[in-house]
């Protein structure tokens, strides 16, 4: 759902796999890796600007997109 919406951005689409490493080709055949889903969820939670437009464009909370991100990938001990 996260990375549909990202897509759709043209500028966005092009910052997270700049951001990110991440390579068209391996998205396609990553989607149901949960390290690369962490991946998205990191890039829009770490601009506050892109979460809350995801976030809207959702209909999701902030704070479920992070603890979403977080159950994919938890933040190591003492973060």
């Amino acid at each position: 759902m996260a990375l549909s919406w990202v897509l759709q951005e043209e500028d966005l689409a092009q910052r997270l796999l700049s951001l990110t490493g991440l390579e068209p080709d391996h998205l396609r055949h990553a989607l149901d890796d949960p390290s690369v889903l962490a991946s998205i969820l990191d890039f829009l939670a770490n601009n506050e600007r892109d979460l809350l437009s995801a976030s809207e464009a959702l209909d999701l909370s902030p704070e479920t997109i992070v603890a979403a991100r977080n159950q994919l990938a938890p933040p190591p001990d003492g973060m």
